[in-house]
């Protein structure tokens, strides 16, 4: 139960900031609102990021209900999962509660039609890449040796592989 508790507290300090709070502060300050650069998209068209954003959250909580139950730990890198986490949305790709966090912001990208916010994201992504190449990976390796190997040879970091 407390695992739970600090997976919730970590939810809405972390991800809360990076992907509400933040998006937030982006829309609502003078000028970032804009018309994305694609030109001539059709008006439904922003409908399409309302629908992400709940799809971004329930990737992220599902995730985070594999860390808390099957982990037995947090995604906050201060108390990490003690099971390695390869169930769930972990068989299709190693970082899916990243995905689901970004696609919280390009939801709101798309439904907002901001051009800050699409940067945002392409930033966020940098941060993320650069943390789980230069902290987690190496820490998941350490930690879980052969296993964490094995599971990175067989599941890609970003983007599932299409089965023919």
């Amino acid at each position: 139960m407390m695992t739970a508790l600090k997976t919730m507290i970590f939810t809405v300090l972390v991800p809360g900031t990076v992907a509400v709070l933040i998006p937030y502060r982006i829309v609502s300050s003078a000028g970032a609102r804009g018309t994305i650069a694609i030109g001539g998209l059709p008006y439904f068209v922003h409908y399409f990021g309302l629908a992400v954003i709940p799809i971004g959250a329930l990737i992220y909580l599902w995730c985070a209900w594999d860390f808390t139950f099957a982990g037995k730990g947090t995604p906050a890198p201060i108390d990490p999962p003690k099971q390695l986490v390869v169930r769930g949305l972990y068989r299709y790709v190693r970082n899916p509660m990243y995905v689901g966090v970004l696609s919280l912001i390009l939801g709101q990208a798309i439904w907002f039609e901001s051009v800050h916010l699409i940067a945002y994201a392409g930033l966020a992504f940098l941060l993320m890449h650069a943390f789980v190449l230069f902290y987690e990976e190496p820490a998941l390796k350490r930690k879980f040796g052969e296993s964490y190997e094995r599971y990175c040879e067989t599941v890609p970091r970003w983007i599932p592989r299409v089965k023919a």
